[in-house]
């Protein structure tokens, strides 16, 4: 049936609107048609590799377990840190020194703490899982914030393995090269901190009845970051608290917002920002129903 539009005229919804902003009718026409379309099928193979990073690993994934090339390599990290070790006792002894050595160990002690938070900062901040040497790292650190509580579940090695290699192939070469008791305090020292600061990380995840007596003293006197310095770093805007080792640095870097003027350089220089400027998003979000679910 035909509408006359002379019949049933249209008329403006408010004559406050402008003339020249109103709509001009030219021409109506309702066209109606109908489209039969076949729903594409997923691709099952794409969606099985999305839900590897989508959801975690279950308590016997074999991601969080250790292998023999994990062992070999944390066994190889403990030798060269032993006999960088050895080389500073012995040669202290040799040389009548003392305090240069273990004024040497404790500048490597806080360096440490303060490597760790720088290298934890930019790793968290930039980059992603294609980029060279570290992307794997980078990769493993952002699903931490979504499931920090997998760090506790990982195994020893398994935790370690990765700093492990890199500590074998600084500190093995500096044992061949060096001797004198000084470098090798703080060698020594910094290389330990560094490689187990994964340690001390999970250990800041922990469950304060399920640690060591020794690691919660320790935490509780400042030596090891402590578990609720180390939670501040989980919550938004998750731009502080880096440092993994003993945390000392942290409330000087943050008040003096180091890490804040750092990015600002590299966006200015580099035009990159960093992911703390962004909202937060589920990413960055702890599923604490998980947690509870696998703790329970």
């Amino acid at each position: 049936m035909a509408v006359s539009l002379q019949k049933y005229p249209l008329r403006p919804i408010s004559n406050n609107i402008p003339r020249s902003h109103r709509p001009s009718l030219l021409h109506v026409r309702v066209t109606c048609s109908a489209t039969t379309t076949t729903k594409p099928q997923p691709n099952l193979e794409k969606l099985v590799v999305e839900n590897r990073f989508v959801n975690p690993p279950l308590p016997n994934d074999p991601t969080l377990q250790s292998t023999w090339s994990h062992r070999l390599w944390v066994a190889a990290g403990c030798t060269s840190l032993f006999a960088s070790l050895a080389k500073s006792i012995v040669g202290g002894f040799g040389s009548h020194l003392w305090l240069e050595p273990a004024l040497a160990g404790y500048a490597g002690y806080v360096l440490a703490d303060l490597g760790s938070g720088v290298y934890h900062w930019a790793i968290d901040n930039y980059g992603d899982e294609s980029t060279p040497i570290v992307g794997t790292q980078i990769e493993a650190f952002q699903g931490h914030h979504k499931w920090p509580w997998i760090i506790t579940r990982r195994q020893f090695a398994n935790n370690l393995h990765a700093l492990a290699r890199v500590i074998t192939l600084t500190v093995l070469p500096l044992d061949l090269a060096f001797s004198d008791p000084v470098v090798h305090g703080f060698v020594s020292t910094f290389a330990f901190c560094i490689m187990f600061s994964q340690q001390f990380h999970a250990w800041a995840h922990g469950t304060k009845s399920k640690l060591p007596p020794l690691v919660v003293a320790l935490q509780d006197i400042g030596l090891l970051v402590s578990r609720r310095q180390h939670a501040e770093h989980h919550r938004a805007p998750y731009n502080n608290n880096y440092c993994i080792v003993s945390g000392a640095w942290n409330k000087v870097l943050d008040e003096t917002k180091v890490f804040e003027a750092m990015e600002m350089v590299l966006y200015l220089q580099l035009g990159v920002r960093p992911r703390s400027w962004s909202d937060p998003n589920s990413d960055w979000t702890e599923e604490t129903e998980i947690i509870s679910n696998n703790q329970a």
